[in-house]
């Protein structure tokens, strides 16, 4: 009897939600360091309440050139001692997180605040920036997600300029490059392009006069038929 109890539970406590004083993660989510009351020591009181709702998959990325992964938006501007509110919204059927780094760590552990879903779906979580002037980085911590475009900056009270290498807004640390490897083949291709480029209209206007009579032929063809076929 008492090791069915002691299976059960174990059973229970493996299968259900792990809640830690400041994590929440299940089989489906996961929240890090949320912070909706506890006020830094810079700020007598919250400034003001933001609701941000941000939604990050392939298809935000569309608008980058050579980005896999982005965020709907790149930036956002709060208020000293605001209190975010976010509502996280994955649009991929594939795991994406949203990570604010950079907040001091004697209220968020490591200095981040950490969203994550592993699939289509969405989550609330909410935080309050200290009072500073600065630009927060938000990104994906996922291998190669923040480097495929998934980065965006959080501006507190305008911020103190923005980050490197965010899509839209500022230029690449490390510049994708698209170079071509001109061997031979490549080098018969483009000249191969350029002839049938020039060629093809040429002919096509020399021939005009044949191929409109062509043309018209076709026509009266297909027009005799449909008439016989519908008497």
């Amino acid at each position: 009897m008492k090791l069915i109890i002691i299976l059960v539970f174990y059973s229970l406590l493996l299968c259900s939600p792990v809640a830690h004083s400041r994590m929440f993660m299940n089989d489906k989510m996961m929240i890090m360091n949320a912070n909706p009351d506890k006020l830094p020591s810079d700020c007598p009181k919250i400034s003001e309440e933001v609701n941000l709702t941000i939604r990050a998959g392939h298809k935000h990325a569309l608008k980058f050139t050579g980005k896999m992964f982005a965020f709907d938006q790149q930036e956002w501007n709060v208020k000293p001692c605001a209190k975010i509110n976010i509502t996280f919204i994955n649009d991929d059927q594939i795991r994406h997180q949203i990570m604010v780094h950079g907040l001091p760590g004697y209220l968020y552990p490591d200095g981040m605040v950490h969203l994550e879903l592993y699939g289509e779906g969405q989550l609330q979580a909410s935080f309050i920036v200290p009072s500073k002037k600065k630009t927060y980085l938000v990104h994906c911590e996922l291998p190669q997600h923040a480097e495929k475009g998934m980065k965006a900056q959080l501006k507190v009270d305008g911020g103190d300029g923005d980050l490197p290498s965010i899509p839209g807004i500022s230029a690449a640390v490390n510049a994708d490059s698209y170079t071509v490897d001109w061997t031979f083949n490549t080098w018969a291709a483009l000249v191969m392009c350029i002839v049938l480029g020039f060629a093809l209209p040429l002919v096509l206007i020399m021939n005009a006069a044949s191929l409109k009579a062509i043309a018209t032929k076709l026509w009266i063809t297909l027009k005799t038929r449909w008439k016989i076929k519908n008497q």
